[in-house]
């Protein structure tokens, strides 16, 4: 049976948040906008259970947190949304990375295609930001700094607590995309100073479909964000339509469970990623992006394809050789790139990701195939 090692894609869901998941589509399956009876305010209460459950990976309060579909839609909301604040005040100017997830990166291109501008703080073969270059990129009329916190691809850890620092005395809103953090790293995302941040149940053991924004704020006004969507009102009006209620429930447990074990989680992965790490050596492996997530590996050998190692792969382990959102265009990977890496390491670059799920990766196997391609 082929191993799954591909979690930064998706994760399975917890069997007691399936459980849960199922009961709220089969037993309490009110919606949560209607008030006049129990049904409903049954799916209510599971709503608002739910995000707080959300809030508190992050230290936030409930009220603070948005109900969306995923990450994707998330960010969407807290980019496209500022728009109008932007324009209002004549801040039109963004500063990101050239790694984020194509989920930041595509609506930040479309608010340039309507007069904003953007700079990009570059990173060098580490895949780390340093928080000098956003210093020295921050303007007076500088709107919105959006960072990743996890790379998806190489796992790289930013450094939010110092980013954060930076932006201390400045007033542009941070958000940051937490996909890859959320529920797993979480501690940096607690820095009051980080305005907005994006998460996604399907990357912490709860179903595909549901996420949130939380949208911290700064006193008693929080950011200036407008809706991208209309129609019914719900979650404060930035995002309607009927709540996935029994979703919502299932990301609220997953989370709830996740903050509980993260500590555990960590140490089990670390120990997983330790041990393939020493059989890689044996063959020579490069190891992609420094400071990175105990549960990913992006690594490269020398002369080895990745596409042919992804079939010599097939009915052992299941890999990536990039981000599941935009695997299907055969492009080379926009991160290594941005990083600086050669065409044949980025050619060759392999993401082998886990969770505590996962009992044992047969890593020696793993270095026997490869080593056919030698």
């Amino acid at each position: 049976m082929t191993l799954y090692l591909d979690m930064n894609a998706t994760t399975p869901v917890l069997p007691e948040v399936a459980d849960l998941v199922l009961k709220m589509f089969t037993e309490q399956y009110g919606n949560a906008g209607s008030r006049t009876h129990e049904f409903g305010l049954s799916a209510k209460r599971a709503v608002e259970k739910a995000r707080k459950q959300v809030a508190d990976v992050a230290g936030a309060d409930k009220s603070e947190v948005i109900f969306t579909s995923g990450a994707t839609e998330s960010n969407n909301i807290a980019i496209l949304g500022l728009k109008e604040y932007g324009n209002e005040v004549s801040k039109r100017h963004i500063i990101t990375t050239r790694i984020e997830h194509k989920a930041v990166l595509e609506p930040i291109e479309q608010l340039v295609n309507q007069g904003f501008e953007v700079s990009y703080i570059e990173v060098d073969e580490s895949g780390l930001v340093d928080p000098a270059s956003l210093k020295s990129l921050l303007r007076e009329d500088t709107l919105l700094v959006s960072i990743m916190h996890v790379n998806n691809e190489t796992g790289c850890i930013q450094p939010l607590v110092e980013l954060c620092e930076i932006l201390a005395e400045h007033d542009a809103y941070f958000h940051v995309d937490a996909a890859q953090s959320f529920g797993k790293l979480s501690m940096d995302l607690n820095h009051s100073r980080i305005d907005m941040i994006s998460a996604s149940g399907h990357k912490v053991y709860a179903p595909n479909g549901i996420g949130a924004l939380i949208i911290r704020k700064r006193g008693f006004m929080r950011p200036p964000l407008k809706p991208i969507l209309f129609g019914g009102g719900q979650e404060k009006t930035l995002r309607p339509g009927t709540l996935a209620a029994p979703l919502i429930a299932g990301f609220g447990l997953a989370c709830e469970i996740a903050v509980k074990n993260s500590d555990t989680w960590q140490a089990h992965a670390m120990k997983l990623k330790n041990e393939l790490i020493e059989d890689l050596d044996k063959i020579g492996a490069q190891y992609n992006g420094a400071n990175t997530s105990p549960y990913v590996l992006n690594f490269s050998i020398p002369g080895v394809n990745s596409e042919a190692a992804m079939v010599m792969l097939k009915g052992l382990v299941a890999v990536s050789n990039g981000s599941a959102c935009t695997s299907s265009s055969y492009t080379p990977s926009h991160v290594l790139t941005a990083m600086k890496l050669d065409s044949k390491r980025i050619e060759g670059a392999l993401r082998a990701s886990w969770s505590h799920q996962t009992d044992f990766i047969p890593s020696k196997q793993i270095v026997e195939k490869l080593s056919q391609l030698l």
